[in-house]
């Protein structure tokens, strides 16, 4: 798998679960506030404000949590955030996509251009890497949601455009502007998402060789570990004979 999905696996290596944890429910409160400010604070009117609730009950997000965050825009007791994406090249020449929520444009620079010149990278200008991606929604089960054949075919049918499986999750694609739709039909047949938002999908990937893998997944850690940093994206492949000889 490319990018995410093998970060995902890194993500949960010994030692780092709380840290990563108390960081994911931040990650996920900030993107519901957001959510709720732009558009109606009720899940059923507001597409993004449910794909983000679902998104945090997937990752166990205490109810509580989710409602506060909600609150917080109602209440207009938030700051102002807004999107922010930078692009970029890791180690080996792999492009990198991030996106960050953020109520200080400088800070969240510098730190993003600090990360990428300290782990062998450098950060390029707006449209560095994008075009090497296509801009789609991502949907993911995990793997006891059902076996593949069972997957595309409750995909397909809910107008999905590609399903890939292994053996730890199904990732479902769709069109950008379908993701909602898609997620609210596949709902109804398989369950509540592990997760759903729109993605960077590489249109080609590189193959990272040892030398380079360690100083990648680094870069890839120090980002997502920044508070602003919603989403890293990159085009890389480490393959599971690289991932077993860095631990």
């Amino acid at each position: 798998m490319a990018g995410h999905s093998k970060f995902k696996n890194i993500m949960h290596r010994k030692g780092a679960q709380d840290k990563k944890r108390s960081s994911m429910f931040s990650k996920l409160s900030r993107e519901i506030t957001v959510a709720a400010k732009m558009g109606m604070p009720d899940v059923d009117m507001n597409p993004r404000l449910r794909l983000a609730v679902n998104a945090a009950k997937a990752q166990s997000m205490p109810k509580d949590n989710i409602q506060r965050a909600i609150d917080k825009a109602i209440g207009g007791d938030t700051d102002n955030y807004e999107e922010v994406r930078y692009e970029g090249y890791g180690p080996g020449g792999v492009a990198i996509i991030v996106e960050a929520l953020t109520d200080n444009r400088n800070r969240t620079a510098t730190n993003v251009r600090t990360a990428f010149s300290k782990n062998g990278g450098n950060l390029g200008a707006s449209g560095a890497v994008s075009h090497g991606f296509d801009r789609v929604g991502l949907i993911t089960y995990p793997a006891s949601a059902g076996d593949a054949e069972t997957i595309f075919e409750a995909a397909l049918e809910a107008g999905a455009e590609d399903v890939s499986s292994n053996e730890d999750e199904h990732e479902i694609w769709t069109a950008m502007d379908a993701l909602h739709e898609v997620s609210k039909a596949l709902e109804a047949k398989l369950g509540e998402a592990e997760g759903a938002k729109l993605a960077w999908r590489p249109q080609t990937t590189t193959e990272v060789d040892e030398a380079n893998a360690a100083t990648l997944l680094k870069l890839v850690d120090t980002l997502e570990d920044d508070d602003d940093v919603q989403t890293v994206w990159g085009n890389y492949e480490v393959s599971d004979a690289v991932m077993e000889k860095l631990g």
